[in-house]
């Protein structure tokens, strides 16, 4: 189906041609691959992790595991967990790369992706309507089909600390820890952050060094993991009754993804004994169930939202002994950091008993930044003078669009997509951008991304791209783009989708406030699954309506 490779106007021989070409070796770039190379079309997957698994490649450092509980973090096709069994609730990164290990020689995935590779820039040939895409290596590849699928956490983030390049030790962030891992027992190790990867490695190492301090910026309003063991014979019965099954279906029909959804009721409904009760029972329930299992006007009404808050401080601070690390980890409502689920809250195990043990300190950065970087360690404002063997920076992600902007991306008109959205994102649906013809991304910008289940998403979202290039083709479409109208009012619709929550009264990586510089605004799409699926779904049925096919591009004057 693809033309031979042919010269471009620059002068550089295209080495292969292809229909499709897919970056990111995760779960969404492997779902495209299976179904579109399934269907007839010549595809490669590149990635520049040295193994499958997306994110699961580069999350290794210690205690990584997902925060979605068995069954929902796993594909739902070609019956794959039949012979799939989870050892626990919450798996851990080493488990969730033998399920890549095993999807892959199931589906037989690997003869069609390229590890070790990665893309440095991609530019739409007007005159040929193809992609004209470099490799890491200088390769060049053409393509008719551009599609994205990077995650919302494929580029980290470190904070310009002053004279970083002065520390002697051992430093990494969490997206870059050794393969192999380090060897911190007995060290004076420091965590910066207490996101996600900052709660799940100070929990995992407290325990085993010398010495751990944690320099926290804001409190992590976590919520109990409630981890266990999985009992094979009883999964394999689950499977057998159908309840895998039935689990895969609702996933789709819920807010986020999950098996578990929003009550049809306001917190206002239930006097304040049923809401102690009903928080008991989900906060039992461990994972996300008290933050999307909850009141559905949890995320709306401030009076209710903090009744959860005082709730969770209640649970939270009992928890731990010392009176001035308690303040600082969980903080009363009167000095509520932020409002309860405005931020990603992470699941933990023993997070908070952690710090329970002599060997642990922690500082709050507000109160006392980092003033600079030393040869052996850190220098606070007050003038202490801290000393570690290792720094672990767990200090987060351009999160949704920094995946994106990373590669340079050409459209139509020789703007680069890290200018188009350089004052704010444009998309529409969520997987389009105007002026970028044949070019999808999924889980991330304007798209239900941050607020779902990933599994879920992507083959939602992968249903609709693979459907989109198989109606290009059946209808003989050289290109398809969205208009400049379409995407206006789809972030038009984002917005305001986000603008009647209470997330926009926090400074969060949902709004792209914690990198400086980035235009704060509402990276996700906060009206749900369903109501996604619905809008995306009509868009589809009535012909593509947005999109423009066939533009004659070649009138068109490059910038």
């Amino acid at each position: 189906m693809a033309p031979p490779a042919e010269v471009k106007a620059n002068g550089i021989t295209a080495s292969r041609s292809l229909d499709v070409l897919i970056v990111g070796a995760g779960f969404g770039g492997l779902y495209q691959l299976h179904y579109l190379r399934k269907m007839g079309y010549k595809c490669k997957v590149v990635d520049n992790a040295g193994e499958l698994g997306g994110i699961w490649y580069w999350n290794c450092y210690p205690g990584a595991r997902v925060d979605s509980d068995t069954p929902l973090y796993e594909y739902s096709i070609e019956g794959l967990y039949k012979d799939w069994t989870w050892s626990e609730r919450f798996p851990s990164w080493p488990e969730l790369r033998k399920y890549f290990q095993y999807v892959d020689k199931k589906l037989d995935l690997s003869k069609d992706v390229e590890l070790n590779t990665s893309v440095e820039s991609a530019e739409f040939d007007i005159k040929s309507s193809r992609w004209n895409i470099t490799l890491g290596g200088g390769e060049m590849v053409d393509c008719k089909y551009f599609v994205l699928c990077t995650g919302f956490a494929a580029k980290h983030y470190v904070p310009n600390f002053k004279g970083m390049e002065n520390y002697k030790g051992i430093m990494h962030h969490t997206a870059k820890y050794p393969q192999g891992g380090l060897e911190l027992k007995g060290k004076k190790v420091c965590v910066i952050g207490t996101g996600a990867s900052g709660v799940q490695t100070i929990q995992e190492v407290g325990p085993e060094v010398d010495h751990l301090t944690v320099l926290q910026r804001t409190p992590n309003l976590c919520l109990p993991m409630n981890q266990h063991k999985l009992d094979p014979a009883v999964e394999q019965r689950l499977k057998k009754e159908g309840d895998y099954e039935k689990v895969f279906k609702y996933r789709r029909e819920t807010f986020g993804g999950f098996h578990f959804d929003f009550l049809e009721r306001n917190g206002d409904e239930d006097t304040a004994e049923q809401k102690r009760e009903l928080y008991e029972k989900l906060w039992s329930g461990g994972g996300f169930r008290f933050w999307l299992g909850t009141y559905k006007d949890l995320l709306f009404d401030k009076k209710v939202n903090d009744t959860a808050y005082e709730f969770w401080a209640e649970k939270t601070r009992a928890r731990i002994n010392d009176p001035r690390k308690r303040d600082i980890l969980a903080p009363t409502l009167d000095k509520q950091p932020h409002t309860f689920g405005t931020k990603r809250p992470s699941l933990e195990q023993r997070y908070y008993e952690v710090y329970n043990q002599d060997n642990v300190d922690i500082y709050s950065l507000k109160e006392n930044p980092i003033e600079t970087f030393t040869e052996k360690g850190i220098k606070l404002k007050n003038g202490e003078n801290l000393e570690f063997d290792v720094i672990i920076l767990a200090t987060g992600f351009d999160s949704v669009t920094g995946g994106l902007v990373q590669i340079d991306i050409k459209g139509v008109d020789g703007v680069s997509l890290a200018d188009k959205w350089s004052k704010g994102t444009w998309t529409y649906l969520g997987m389009t951008t105007a002026n970028f013809p044949n070019m999808y991304f999924l889980y991330g910008p304007q798209g239900p991304t941050a607020f779902a289940n990933g599994p879920t998403i992507v083959e939602l979202q992968g249903d609709w791209i693979i459907d989109a290039i198989d109606y290009c083709e059946k209808n003989n479409k050289k290109t398809m783009d969205a208009t400049a109208q379409s995407e206006a009012g789809w972030t038009k619709h984002v917005a305001e989708l986000c603008d009647i929550t209470l997330f926009p009264g926090t400074d969060s990586w949902y709004m792209g406030a914690n990198i400086p510089g980035k235009p704060r605004e509402s990276l996700n799409y906060a009206g749900g699954i369903p109501r996604y699926v619905r809008e995306s779904k009509e868009v589809a049925e009535k012909g593509y309506t947005g999109f423009n096919f066939d533009t004659p591009y070649n009138t068109q004057v490059k910038a």
